[in-house]
């Protein structure tokens, strides 16, 4: 009789558990859900300042190889190791923390533009500096250029 008594305790304790652990599932899957979207905004917050850092990199590098060339790099591939090694490997392919550099000859210099691959996903802002050395932002998908706002 003592056996038989034992085993719908069991039963009833390994049922317990069972809720007990679905219970904690839920709420841990509630506070991800809850937190989510922070950490996405603070990914974009964070690869939208590279971008910046980025983009002074180019432009300082930009003023060394004109030095060195008695021009302006025409492309990224240029500046990187393909050319005068002067910027990483990664900026140099063009796609970097979530974002498309496009570099341009102008008569009068050169234009970057930094695009995210995902709007709203890798970054929230379009970027756009050129020999002025001055960094502009476009808060929409649209890319930003000359006349957009000045970075303060």
């Amino acid at each position: 009789m003592i056996v038989m008594e034992r085993l719908p305790k069991r039963r009833r304790a390994r049922g317990s558990r069972l809720i007990e652990a679905l219970i904690v599932i839920t709420v841990m899957l509630g506070i991800a859900v809850i937190l989510a979207p922070k950490e996405t905004g603070d990914r974009m917050n964070a690869n939208e300042m590279a971008v910046i850092r980025e983009l002074q990199t180019i432009n300082t590098m930009q003023v060394e190889y004109k030095s060195k060339f008695q021009r302006f790099a025409t492309t990224l591939a240029e500046l990187g190791a393909d050319g005068a090694d002067l910027i990483p490997s990664a900026l140099a392919s063009g796609d970097k923390d979530g974002y498309a550099f496009t570099l341009a000859v102008t008569p009068s210099g050169y234009t970057i533009n930094a695009n995210p691959k995902v709007y709203n996903s890798t970054g929230r802002r379009t970027f756009f500096s050129d020999q002025t050395m001055i960094c502009r932002q476009n808060w929409s998908p649209e890319p930003a250029n000359a006349s957009s706002p000045e970075i303060k």
